[in-house]
C-alpha cells in the first residue's frame, strides 16, 4: 500500500510503499476512502507534540470500509466506519474507571502513537471505531472525526451560552457554528486580523458578527472557545466574556499564555482546556450533526500531496478542512 510516513527528521512526509497491515485480535483492517488533515497533524510533524511513534503514518480523521477482520472482531466486512484520535484506552486506570477515558493514563492515539490514515489501509480496535452513514460523502465526513468531535466537546465544556465567541474560524469552528446555530446559540467569529475572506465565510455559516481577533465584540460573550493555537488569545477572550463566563481552550497545543491582570479573571470567570475525546462524544455528536444538517466544507488533495495540504494549513490558506483521498 502507499503511505505518507513521518520519520522525525523533517516536517516533510515521505511517500512509501509498505505492506498492508494485518488486523490483530479485536481489530479490523480498513480500506481508507478519505482522511482529514488536522492541525494536530501539524503539531506532530512540526515537533510541538514530542512523543510520536516513529516512523509514523499520521492522520486521525479516517473514513473507510472494513476490509478484513482480526480474531474476535464482530463487525461486518464492507461496513463504513470512522476512526478518531482516541484509538485505545487501558480501561483500568482511575480516569477510565471514572468514565473519563479521554484522560486515560495509558492511551493510544491514532496518527500519533498508532499508525493513522495518511495511507490506503489502516487497522483499528473495533471498540474505538464509529459506524458512519453508508451513503454519505467520505470527504465531507472525514473532518467530523476530529474537528467535529473536538468542536462538540468544546461546545459542551463551554456550558450554557446564548452568545458564543469562536476564536479561529477553521475546520472545527465552521462545523461547530452549524451545530450551535441549530441549537439556537448566537455565534460571533474572531479571525486573523484583516482576513476578510474568513470573516465572510463565518457570516455565511450564520455568525451574527465576524471580525479580527484583536477587536472587541459588539456585546459581551457568555463563553468563548479558542481553536487557534495562540496563547495571546486567552487574555483577549477573558476580556470579552461576561462575569461568570468561561473561556475554553480547544486545541491540543497552544503557545504560551502571557501574563494578564487578575482583574480580567475575577468575578468567577473561568479558563479550561479540552483534552482528547470520549466514545460517548461520538455517540452524541454524529446524530446531532445529521439532525443539524452539518456540511463540512473541504479541499481534497491526493494522498501524495499530503505535504502541500499541511503547508496550506500551516499558512492559513484553507477555508474549511483539507482532506486526503487515496
Amino acid at each position: 500500500m502507499r503511505a505518507m510516513v513521518f520519520d522525525g527528521d523533517s516536517p516533510k512526509l515521505a511517500l512509501r510503499d509498505m505492506p498492508r497491515p494485518e488486523p490483530g485480535p479485536g481489530q479490523v483492517r480498513i480500506r481508507i476512502e478519505a482522511c482529514g488533515v488536522c492541525r494536530t497533524d501539524l503539531h506532530v510533524v512540526d515537533g510541538e507534540l514530542t512523543e510520536p511513534k516513529l516512523p509514523l503514518i499520521p492522520g486521525h480523521e479516517i473514513v473507510g470500509r472494513i476490509d478484513a477482520l482480526g480474531e474476535g472482531a464482530d463487525m461486518a466486512p464492507g461496513a463504513r466506519v470512522g476512526v478518531p484520535w482516541l484509538g485505545h484506552t487501558c480501561g483500568t486506570c482511575r480516569y477510565c474507571r471514572m468514565g473519563r477515558e479521554n484522560l486515560c493514563d495509558a492511551p493510544g492515539f491514532t496518527g500519533y502513537t498508532l499508525n493513522g490514515g495518511f495511507a490506503e489501509y489502516c487497522v483499528a480496535d473495533t471498540d474505538y471505531v464509529f459506524p458512519l452513514p453508508e451513503d454519505g460523502d467520505a470527504v465531507a465526513l472525514a473532518p467530523l472525526l476530529c474537528a467535529g468531535l473536538i468542536g462538540y466537546r468544546s461546545f459542551r465544556m463551554a456550558g450554557e451560552a446564548e452568545r458564543l465567541g469562536l476564536y479561529g474560524f477553521g475546520a472545527a469552528a465552521h462545523i461547530l457554528a452549524q451545530v450551535a446555530r441549530h441549537r439556537g446559540v448566537e455565534i460571533l467569529a474572531f479571525t486573523r486580523d484583516g482576513d476578510t475572506a474568513a470573516q465572510e465565510f463565518a457570516r455565511r455559516l450564520g455568525a451574527v458578527w465576524a471580525g479580527g481577533s484583536s477587536e472587541p465584540p459588539p456585546a459581551e460573550l457568555d463563553a468563548a472557545i479558542i481553536f487557534a493555537p495562540v496563547g495571546d488569545l486567552v487574555p483577549r477572550a477573558l476580556k470579552a466574556v461576561r462575569k461568570g463566563g468561561r473561556v475554553v481552550c480547544g486545541g491540543i497545543h497552544m503557545s504560551d499564555i502571557p501574563a494578564f491582570p487578575y482583574r480580567d479573571l475575577w468575578e468567577e470567570r473561568e479558563i479550561r482546556s479540552v483534552a482528547n475525546l470520549t466514545r460517548a462524544d461520538g455517540e452524541a455528536f454524529f446524530p446531532l450533526a445529521a439532525e443539524a444538517g452539518v456540511t463540512a466544507e473541504t479541499v481534497p488533495y491526493d494522498l501524495a500531496d499530503a505535504n502541500r495540504a499541511l503547508d496550506d494549513l500551516r499558512a492559513g490558506r484553507l477555508q474549511g478542512a483539507a482532506v486526503l483521498v487515496p
